[in-house]
Parts: structure tokens; sequence; C-alpha cells
């Protein structure tokens, strides 16, 4: 992988960029790799890319407020202990 230094001489252009890097939370760099990649027409210059572990997004946390509800009544069994069951 190559390495490439830009020189940022537009104190204005600095301060967009600087600024669009904080309100999205990524880095300066990652920012900056995004709009080259879009100005130059690469492949994924506008395509984001999927974040690790995201293939089970939609089975984790995907219940309803009233899916979970009935899990929990149907589960709530295994919480009691049988003392006899343990002398």
């Amino acid at each position: 992988m190559k390495q490439i230094t830009i020189r940022i001489s537009d104190p204005e252009l600095e301060e967009a960029l600087v600024r669009k890097a904080k309100e999205s939370g990524k880095s300066l760099n990652k920012v900056v790799l995004e709009l080259v990649r879009a100005g130059a027409g690469s492949p994924g210059g506008g395509k984001k890319r999927t974040p690790r572990g995201a293939s089970l997004a939609e089975l984790a946390g995907g219940w309803t407020a009233q899916e979970a509800k009935e899990f929990e009544e149907a589960i709530r069994i295994f919480e009691e202990i049988d003392e006899e069951m343990w002398k």
C-alpha cells in the first residue's frame, strides 16, 4: 500500500475537512480517502462497507418489545430453584 502526502495550503479547506471528520466521527484520513475515492470515481467511493460482524445484525436485538416480553415470561421458570432437588 502506497502512502501519499497531501499538503493543504487552504485554511478554509482544512477547517472544512476537520469539521466533516468531527461531525461524522471519522478520522481525518478516512474522510479525505472517501472524498478522493468519490472524486476519482473509484469503486467504493460512495459505497459504504459493511462493518465486521454486521451479518448477524438482523438477528441480534431484533425483537419487538412484545416478543421480548413473551420470551422473558417463557424462560422465567428456569430461574426457579427446586431446593429439594439439591439435597
